[in-house]
């Protein structure tokens, strides 16, 4: 009997050893996809904070992290193959928890920026060795639901950062955000150097030059668009910006054309169905996260929401996810691909749209049942799109199509904030009264607001739900048109095989 009971104890504990994995695991990528959207809520206190930041500064301070960590994803895994994956996914944390911290003490946005994109480098090495360290420590007939359980952190992260982000900015401070992030960052380190299993090394070439470039065009391109509003669109900082990022981009494509093994071969993309599943997630992270940026303000300075009430507000969005997740492949199969895709951009789309109709006298029920359109759409096109890329892949590239799927959807969100942030800044100040905008010049509801008399503060409010109902329907208009181009291309791919 005690023979037998020293085997059980025996086979049961690395199973409880797997789940303490999995749980620090899912840990880390909740807490780098989380910061994603938490940000968001914290750009009323930053824009009213002693950092006096512009319009275009809170869009940069949103990006910096999102566009590193988009642009260094895949060279991230790479780096994990060939330097070890405990090690580098170890290195990440530490590097979050560093560029947390320097956020929390910016004296000034430069630094604040330096401390976001370092938080940034951090995340991009956390994500793509968190499912390879996972992997290597499950059973090849745990493997599936493993990467399930993986890829559901992605979405919870989401919420997590807007509730968790809300109940620690009710603290009354955007530095508390980051602050917290930092014991977070530590005990996760812990956590990962403790139980977490040394995998294998590959001598996988690494890129550097392409990295390098597609970050530097990436930049570029967000350049031109966030510092159209206060430049202007032919300004010389604007036009450099656009230009720059053609020829960083044209250039970053030759290099990974040329190199033996490059981290993303360009010549992936003429494979038409993985082309227009990656456009598909771009544009559904491009609506998503261009909603999640103006949502929190909107909800603030248009509806008199506290920061923890906002970060709740956001939930009728997943309540479609969480319902109707398990349902989607079914659609699919009875429906195909082409048309759940449709039906998903079209609710996506429609959504934004039925939200910018929302102003401060809108019942939040109202503006919560556009939300859940909106979640219709994103629960739809997530597993479909994430499937079609997987699938136009094959098995030995798994692991590109991974880093891809984290690539398209980071690109998509960081696109989605500058161009949402850019139409709503330019309609914000078109519809401010004629004396503001003439004496001061604002570019912010903060700045707005300082300069404004106080019995004139629902005009500026005002001017901001303009610009926002604006925001929106461009974005909503956008996705529409980007569906359209998904579905068609695909359609057009199935019918020249």
């Amino acid at each position: 009997m005690p023979l037998r009971l020293q085997l059980r104890e025996a086979t049961a504990a690395p199973a409880d050893s797997r789940r303490g994995l999995l749980t620090a695991i899912c840990a880390c990528v909740v807490l780098v996809v989380g910061m994603v959207a938490a940000i968001n809520l914290a750009v009323p206190m930053l824009a009213a904070s002693d950092l006096h930041p512009s319009a275009s500064a809170l869009i940069w301070i949103v990006d910096t992290y999102v566009i590193f960590f988009a642009c260094l994803v895949i060279p991230g895994g790479a780096a994990g193959d060939r330097f070890g994956r405990k090690g580098v996914l170890l290195s990440g944390l530490a590097l979050f928890g560093l560029g947390a911290l320097l956020s929390a003490i910016a004296p000034n946005v430069p630094f604040l920026l330096a401390g976001r994109a370092i938080t940034g480098i951090g995340a991009a090495a956390v994500l793509p060795n968190t499912l390879a360290v996972l992997l290597h420590a499950v059973p090849a007939e745990r493997k599936g639901v493993t990467i399930a359980t993986w890829a559901s952190m992605t979405g919870i992260g989401g919420v997590v950062g807007n509730v968790g982000g809300g109940a620690v900015l009710a603290g009354g401070s955007w530095r508390w955000l980051f602050a917290a992030a930092v014991p977070l960052s530590l005990v996760l380190v812990a956590l990962v150097a403790r139980i977490a299993p040394v995998s294998p090394r590959h001598e996988r070439p690494l890129s550097p030059l392409g990295a390098v470039l597609l970050v530097a065009a990436s930049v570029a391109l967000l350049l031109g668009i966030v510092e159209g509003p206060e430049a202007g669109w032919t300004s010389p900082i604007v036009l450099a910006g656009f230009a720059g990022s053609a020829v960083l981009f044209a250039l970053w494509a030759f290099v990974e054309l040329k190199a033996g093994h490059p981290l993303l071969d360009p010549r992936l993309f003429r494979v038409p169905a993985l082309r227009s599943a990656c456009l598909g997630m771009i544009a559904i992270f491009f609506g998503m996260f261009a909603l999640f940026y103006v949502n929190a303000s909107f909800l603030q300075y248009g509806k008199g929401f506290g920061v923890l009430l906002t970060g709740l507000g956001i939930i009728p969005l997943t309540v479609p996810v969480i319902l109707g997740a398990r349902h989607v492949g079914k659609a699919v199969q009875r429906f195909g691909v082409d048309v759940v895709v449709a039906i998903a951009f079209l609710s996506c789309g429609c959504g934004l749209i039925g939200l910018s109709t929302s102003d401060a006298s809108t019942p939040y029920p109202v503006y919560a049942a556009w939300l859940v359109v909106t979640g219709i759409g994103v629960t739809l096109a997530l597993p479909t799109l994430s499937a079609a890329i997987s699938g136009s892949l094959p098995p030995a590239q798994a692991g590109v199509g991974a880093g891809l799927q984290a690539t398209t959807r980071e690109f998509g969100s960081a696109l989605g904030v500058a161009v949402i942030g850019t139409v709503l800044t330019g309609r914000f100040v078109a519809a401010l009264p004629s004396d503001i905008r003439a004496d001061h010049d604002p570019h912010t509801v903060a700045q707005a607001l300082a300069v404004a008399a106080p019995g004139r503060s629902p005009e500026v409010i005002s001017a901001f739900i303009t610009g926002a109902s604006t925001a929106l329907r461009v974005i909503g208009v956008s996705v529409l048109v980007l569906g359209a181009l998904v579905v068609l291309q695909s359609r057009l791919s199935r019918n020249t095989k």
